[in-house]
């Protein structure tokens, strides 16, 4: 037990540390979720242990890394880690810290949160035991994140029966239902809804907005490229020639929007070019199934599957600033009011139609937001213990400490 959660604690088995894990699955993202506590302070021990954990390279790179070694799969979706803690049991308020790691080098990125990942948080707190009583079958936690300062509010909904399930768009059956509310996002990295002080800005020859919504978001007009936003992913993967030039508009982009490193200070053009988390990019085109806007979304590595929740947040609001590329391209939106009021973006993607809600007014011709919010799904993948067969003398000692303490 762990401040009274039913939190597993480090075990020593035939003299080799096992460390804790929730290994889980939030919306399209996969990871592990970990207790803060069991963690050492260093924080090059901590991104030693995450490296075992997932297997990834411990120095260097490794082109080609399977992951076999450890709980990662691949793509920067499936190699996602939180750490969180739980600072008021009472209240249930959480703080969480994301690391993003990658296949095939072990530099890790905390300059940014996950809102797929996100909706795994509650249901880790539900398995532990977080919550002991619910409240017309309701459970709702606070979130801090730490990588963007941004609060939001997790809501799991039960019944007789357990909890409630839904599905999503790019997940195959019905699992444990997770609305999301992100408080205050706007600015999540830079500070403002548009990094660049400007709707529209023209780089390389291309008009792109720079929108800063839960997070820094890079868009183009599909149209540009010669490209709809419907196309398969692969295609667009297998388009060298789109994919280069694109990449470079991103990274001069977020050149414009002055992104920082977690440190506070500026990144550097190497840093964004080598960046696994932001800026995220897409390309946007008009609907086809019954949405409001197309896209296909970018991590800044490749193309995403399906959409990030947290792009969608970025995308949606755009799409209510007039003038805006994501503006001028999406249709059946309603024209924002000087009353505050939730409008509903249907954002088309491979894996179907992901809504996300924007409440939103107009004050003297500007779009003021207080809250997006949108609905996931998780689920427990698996819970144990990780066995440290590699782990150096120091992250060792360094466990030993947090066992005994």
């Amino acid at each position: 037990m762990t401040k009274g959660l039913n939190v597993p604690q480090i075990l020593v088995r035939h003299d080799t540390i096992e460390f804790p894990v929730h290994h889980m699955r939030g919306g399209t993202s996969t990871g592990l979720v970990l207790w803060e506590d069991h963690l050492p302070p260093e924080n090059e021990l901590r991104e030693e242990l995450l490296r075992h954990l997932m297997g990834v390279p411990t120095a260097g790179e490794l082109r080609g890394n399977r992951q076999i070694t450890g709980l990662g799969r691949g793509p920067a979706t499936s190699n996602k880690v939180f750490l969180v803690d739980v600072i008021d049991p009472d209240r249930a308020e959480i703080r969480c810290t994301l690391a993003q790691l990658a296949s095939d080098h072990g530099n890790i990125d905390w300059s940014v949160n996950c809102g797929n990942m996100s909706a795994a948080i509650p249901l880790w707190a539900y398995d532990v035991g977080l919550w002991t009583t619910r409240s017309d079958q309701q459970y709702e936690c606070d979130i801090f994140n730490t990588n963007t300062n941004v609060h939001s509010t997790a809501r799991l909904s039960a019944d007789d029966r357990g909890l409630s399930l839904a599905t999503i768009p790019g997940v195959d059956g019905a699992f444990p239902a997770v609305d999301l509310f992100i408080l205050d996002p706007v600015g999540a990295k830079t500070g403002q809804l548009l990094p660049t002080g400007q709707v529209v800005e023209q780089i390389h020859g291309y008009t792109i907005s720079c929108v800063d919504v839960a997070v820094p978001m890079v868009i183009a007009d599909a149209t540009q490229f010669g490209k709809t936003a419907h196309e398969p992913i692969a295609e667009l993967q297998a388009d060298a020639d789109f994919m280069a030039k694109f990449h470079e508009i991103w990274v001069a982009a977020g050149l414009r929007m002055g992104l920082r490193k977690r440190d506070g200070n500026l990144m550097t053009e190497s840093e964004i070019r080598g960046s696994e988390t932001i800026p995220k990019a897409c390309i946007v085109g008009r609907p086809q199934k019954g949405g409001n806007i197309s896209v296909r979304y970018f991590t800044p590595q490749q193309p995403h599957s399906s959409m990030a929740v947290s792009g969608a947040c970025c995308l949606s609001a755009a799409a209510l600033i007039p003038g805006s590329v994501a503006h001028n391209v999406a249709e059946g939106l309603p024209k924002l009011s000087q009353t505050p009021g939730e409008i509903v973006v249907g954002v088309e993607n491979p894996a179907g139609i992901l809504e996300a809600t924007i409440d939103a007014r107009s004050t003297d011709g500007h779009l003021q937001i207080s809250k997006a919010a949108y609905r996931r799904n998780a689920q427990i993948i698996a819970r144990g213990h990780v066995p440290l067969y590699r782990a150096s003398s120091a992250l060792r000692e360094a466990l030993l400490a947090r066992l005994g303490a």
